[in-house]
């Protein structure tokens, strides 16, 4: 993203006095985006002055042009600062799609261009088992180049959702306000680039990355959606000459049943780094597969790592030190936890949901273990970390039937002798709803 960001610069060096909006419109020419769906809400992007310099002109482009490859590689999608991929596609055309709104909290086309359309297309086009978390791996981190997804190749990724749910968040933003002297640049450094203080996300402000998917579930409610994802469908069927064999109630109903799984994913789950993007090392020896749904979350602090974590690098770091600890000291397979949080904003993959831990003796095949980066014996967790696990992990592994709807949370310390996890945080989430005692 910072190197986008350059080139935003550069756009707008080419002309100081250029408003937002005319800066998108050339960024749009430049990347190829002024098909006939895009221009039914935006205008025609040939119309935005001089080509941008060649070099330049190739360089959006790429960045831009957004595709799935057969090998499995994404195209025009960035790395962000805080370790998510995002597609900038529809990031630009919910910008443009706000810059031009009069109206505060308007926008017309926003949904269509940032979302709607591609949820209509991979709606229709995938079979009944949805999968809204098509994530991937970057070459190298440090100068990433590109991206190869895990999964087969899939119409909705997650870097196009997050760049959608981006579009969404800052073009509502945008709309309808005052913006003589705003910069895209600075909008984009300042969203994408936000540094946490000690509170990590509990004094950050609003508009900020991290807080992508609880600003898209607050903006965005399921019935509106549906209808944009219909109208969406209805109108590339339009442009293109090309009526559908469905009628508008069957698509309809097809749309506001298969959405379910989005907003389970986007907004009943919390966002996940995964193992390659941390850069765990290989699982030695055969794991063993667990049996859902599961009936406990076992709650533990890490103690060394003694000190929360506050951006990717660091939780990122953390994880590769804790894993090192348990492969090469204790001799164990993987990092022992199922998942662990950051103060960053995000849950790190562990073992995941599918294979059995080595986190709670004696319980491994019982329940996940969810451990907190930090020493919580006189202090506690970011209180958005604890929600992250406690109503948003918790949520989505009921909703994914990875835990029984009956479960009970519990600290390491009662059923293993150990002060895990820390005295404060122990005393703290006894006071969870789903906290229980060990029946004896």
């Amino acid at each position: 993203m910072d190197d986008f960001i350059k080139a935003v610069k550069r756009v707008e060096a080419q002309d100081p006095g250029s408003k937002p909006v005319a800066v998108l419109k050339r960024l749009r020419r430049a990347a190829g985006l002024n098909d006939a769906f895009i221009q039914h809400f935006l205008s025609d992007a040939a119309t935005s002055g001089p080509e941008l310099e060649a070099n330049l002109s190739a360089y959006v482009h790429k960045a831009v042009h957004h595709s799935v490859q057969e090998d499995a590689r994404e195209e025009g999608v960035v790395l962000t600062s805080d370790g998510t991929t995002v597609a900038l596609r529809p990031l630009l055309l919910g910008l443009e799609a706000g810059f031009l709104s009069k109206t505060r909290g308007q926008a017309r086309g926003l949904y269509h261009l940032t979302l709607a359309k591609d949820l209509g297309l991979s709606l229709r086009r995938r079979s009944n088992r949805q999968h809204f978390d098509a994530d991937g791996c970057w070459d190298n981190l440090t100068s990433p180049r590109v991206f190869t997804l895990s999964a087969k190749p899939s119409l909705l990724t997650t870097a196009l959702v997050n760049g959608g749910m981006d579009g969404v968040v800052l073009g509502m933003e945008v709309s309808g306000k005052a913006r003589q002297h705003l910069k895209l640049s600075s909008l984009l450094t300042e969203y994408y680039n936000h540094q946490l203080n000690s509170e990590g996300l509990d004094s950050a402000p609003r508009l900020i990355s991290r807080r992508r998917r609880e600003n898209f579930k607050g903006l965005t409610l399921p019935p509106a959606l549906a209808r944009w994802v219909v109208k969406s469908v209805e109108l590339e069927q339009q442009l293109g000459g090309n009526p559908s064999g469905e009628t508008k109630k069957q698509l309809r109903a097809l749309v506001r049943n298969r959405l379910k799984a989005f907003f389970h994913t986007v907004t009943g789950c919390p966002p996940i780094i995964p193992r390659c993007m941390w850069g765990a090392e290989p699982y030695r020896g055969t794991p063993t597969r667990l049996t859902l749904p599961l009936s406990f979350m076992y709650i533990h602090h890490t103690h060394s790592p003694s000190e929360p974590c506050l951006t990717f690098q660091q939780c990122s770091a953390d994880m590769r030190s804790m894993q090192r600890f348990h492969q090469e000291d204790r001799g164990w397979d993987d990092i022992g936890y199922s998942f662990v949080a950051g103060s960053d904003g995000y849950i790190y993959e562990g073992r995941g949901w599918h294979w059995q831990g080595a986190h709670t003796l004696g319980h491994n095949s019982k329940g996940y273990g969810v451990s907190f980066i930090g020493d919580y014996t006189a202090r506690l967790p970011s209180q958005h970390a604890m929600r992250l696990v406690r109503d948003q992990l918790a949520a989505c592994a009921v909703g994914g039937g990875r835990l029984a709807s009956s479960f009970t949370v519990q600290g390491h310390r009662q059923v293993v002798s150990t002060s895990c996890p820390g005295d404060t945080f122990y005393e703290e989430i006894r006071g969870w709803e789903r906290f229980g005692e060990v029946k004896k």
